[in-house]
């Protein structure tokens, strides 16, 4: 009996002391894994220490002043530093979008591309009815949806607030050339962009008139060029233009009264009133032309009747010889 319990004793202390091992090799293990831990997260502080000397030494001293107010704010000093860091990171990201459409300050203002912007539209009106029509920017508002306003300085420039999408933009348009009843070209500056237009009026018959609208369109900003990606200002345009051929259609011709003035290089060369007068008389001259027409024609009637009468007296002179003829053989 005795020698049965030291066997069992020897294995009691045997299996202790297996388990004492492996509970100071798990021990010293994790020790080491801590300490390995320890040594990385210092050496990464250390980096990023020797990074803020360096930044501090190249004139950063926003990126310190960014620290110290977050640490003014009750922030512990490394979690300053992260999110500060994190703050950069997330400008630089923006920077570099912007960048991509031309909006960063490496990008360059000539490098954005230009939208063009053609549209051909069949109006079954008469030629000056329709350019009339077009004249009378102050109505635009009425039966547009990009249009909010215009209103016109002279007859040269105009003030435009247009709206595409949620966007709202004004714009300040100069009329370059403008011929009645031919052309119209135009440019427009504003905060987000700049346009070149030029619209054409072709009669195909007297009732019938044709509009070419060509538009170059070049978006300023990182919205307006991703909208320019997305062709929402062709297709406004577009659908204005199709609005402009309804109003017309079902316009009143008798209160209308467009603009029939001329501008060259800017500068308006004939009035309204001067063109207006220069209509009237033309007018008046054809008037006076076909009056002085019909007065020939009743002149050369009255020729014709007078060539007609002498004969006419030579006649009843005959008629009368022979009556005396007849009573003398009567006799």
């Amino acid at each position: 009996m005795a020698g049965t319990e030291d066997v069992k004793d020897k294995a009691k202390d045997g299996a202790g002391s297996g388990l004492d091992m492996l509970r100071g090799q798990l021990v010293d293990y994790l020790g080491a894994q801590a300490e390995h831990l320890a040594d990385k997260a210092g050496d990464k502080v250390t980096g990023l220490t020797e990074q803020l000397i360096k930044t501090a030494e190249g004139g950063g001293g926003g990126f310190l002043t960014g620290v110290g107010s977050r640490m003014l704010k009750g922030e512990s000093p490394f979690k300053a530093l992260v999110s500060q860091k994190a703050g950069d990171v997330k400008d630089k990201v923006v920077d570099k979008a912007k960048g991509l459409f031309g909006g960063g300050s490496k990008g360059k203002s000539g490098s954005a591309k230009v939208m063009n912007i053609i549209e051909v539209l069949d109006i079954g009106l008469p030629l000056r009815t329709t350019y009339d029509h077009w004249t009378q920017y102050d109505e635009f508002s009425g039966f547009t949806k990009g249009v909010q306003s215009v209103s016109q300085s002279d007859e040269v420039t105009s003030d435009w607030k247009l709206k595409v999408g949620p966007s709202k933009r004004s714009y300040k348009a100069t009329v370059q050339e403008q011929i009645p009843d031919q052309r119209i070209v135009w440019t427009s500056e504003g905060a987000k962009g700049t346009t070149r237009g030029c619209v054409t009026f072709h009669e195909l018959a007297p009732e019938l008139t044709r509009i070419v609208l060509v538009v170059e369109y070049s978006p300023a900003g990182f919205f307006e060029k991703t909208g320019n990606i997305w062709r929402a200002q062709g297709r406004r345009l577009r659908l204005d233009f199709k609005n402009f051929q309804r109003y017309v259609s079902f316009a009143d011709p008798e209160e209308l009264e467009g603009w029939r003035g001329e501008i060259r290089d800017g500068e308006v060369v004939r009035s309204h009133e001067e063109a207006v007068e220069e209509e009237e008389s033309e007018a008046e001259g054809e008037e006076g032309d076909g009056d002085e027409e019909e007065y020939e024609d009743e002149e050369e009637d009255e020729g014709e009747y007078d060539d007609e009468a002498p004969d006419e007296e030579g006649d009843f002179e005959d008629e009368e010889e022979e009556e005396d003829e007849e009573d003398e053989e009567e006799r």
